[in-house]
């Protein structure tokens, strides 16, 4: 790409001239890449599923504890229900 750059301070002006060369990845690493992807996208799709069961585990677990602490619903609950 090919492109004019002046400073407005001097009036002085150049042409410059940019390649993307440098520092691209190449076709074959791009598709190495979305290979490598696929492979191990059953991998996170279980850990994904996991990671949301334990966080919908604790999450009832939060609010059933708070239930319990809870003072309007604290004398609904006997001593064995609470531990």
């Amino acid at each position: 790409m090919n492109v004019n750059a002046a400073d407005k301070g001097t009036g002085k002006s150049q042409k410059i001239t940019i390649t993307n060369n440098k520092g691209r990845l190449s076709k074959e690493d791009i598709e190495k890449l979305v290979k490598e992807a696929e492979q191990f996208k059953s991998e996170d799709e279980a850990l994904k599923k996991k990671i949301e069961s334990k966080n919908g585990l604790e999450n009832y677990l939060y609010s059933v504890r708070n239930s319990l602490k809870d003072e309007k619903l604290k004398d609904k609950f006997s001593s064995e229900e609470k531990s």
